[in-house]
């Protein structure tokens, strides 16, 4: 695994695969239609996805037929998807480095991962296999804030971040602003309620890149934290099935 990928994804997704895929939201039904439709996924099309991970997106769109090509540096990650989706090609490479031939891809997308890229290269690199009029989508999950007590997690995790990136700075659109090889293509969001337990909510924090690379006795206090915030909100007191509201967004450029 390459030393360049940021300490915490090294460290944080490599030890928290198994949290991470029990914790993490999927996508909601009305966003992957968009997202096929956008990117006309079929049989005859050839989809790269950058940093795909245990798959939450990836096994959304493996039933268009389109043939998938998962770009994941994280070993563990590596070894869940491929366990998951043992029938598409997953590469060990990184977004700014593709071991693929020039105009060869049909479509791109990265789902919760392009905030950790060098955004200049990634897209100089997806400019350079993707063939003209190639769709690019970038997809967040993103928490709604404003419910108490997911604002409450977002206070009691905010100091552990350090210099890790988030999604929710938009730095990572910078990249696009300076290239002349992108043309956008507008973006849409969905609503996303996620369905979980206690014990989920638990293992979605735990999954956070910056979360897992911590100690363990680190570790293990934030969890007990999580469960006095979900103990202590009305909404969330005692209940076996905790709703996480979420929007999802999808952002779409196309290689001019």
């Amino acid at each position: 695994m390459s030393s360049s990928i940021h300490p915490a994804a090294r460290r944080g997704f490599e030890t928290s695969t198994s949290a991470y895929e029990r914790g993490r939201p999927s996508y909601p039904p009305e966003a992957v239609a968009f997202l096929i439709d956008e990117l006309r996924l079929e049989v005859t099309v050839d989809l790269v996805e950058l940093g795909p991970g245990t798959g939450k997106l990836t096994s959304l769109l493996v039933s268009t037929g389109a043939r998938v090509i998962g770009i994941e540096p994280v070993s563990a990650m590596r070894r869940a998807l491929t366990t998951r989706l043992p029938e598409i090609e997953v590469l060990d490479a990184r977004a700014e480095e593709l071991p693929l031939e020039d105009g060869s891809v049909d479509a791109a997308v990265a789902a919760q991962s392009f905030h950790w890229f060098d955004g200049d290269r990634a897209l100089a690199e997806l400019a350079r296999v993707m063939r003209p009029g190639a769709k690019l989508a970038i997809v967040f999950n993103v928490r709604d804030d404003s419910v108490p007590w997911i604002r409450a997690l977002v206070d009691l995790l905010e100091p552990f971040r350090g210099d890790t990136p988030s999604h929710r700075s938009m730095r990572w659109r910078e990249a696009f602003d300076r290239t002349v090889a992108w043309a956008t293509r507008g973006a849409r969001s969905f609503c996303h309620e996620h369905v979980s337990t206690p014990v989920g909510v638990v293992d979605r924090v735990l999954s956070i890149s910056f979360i897992a690379a911590l100690d363990r006795d680190r570790r293990s206090q934030i969890a007990d934290d999580v469960h006095w915030i979900l103990a202590a909100d009305p909404s969330t007191r005692g209940r076996d099935r905790i709703l996480t509201a979420y929007r999802t967004d999808c952002y779409l450029w196309e290689r001019v």
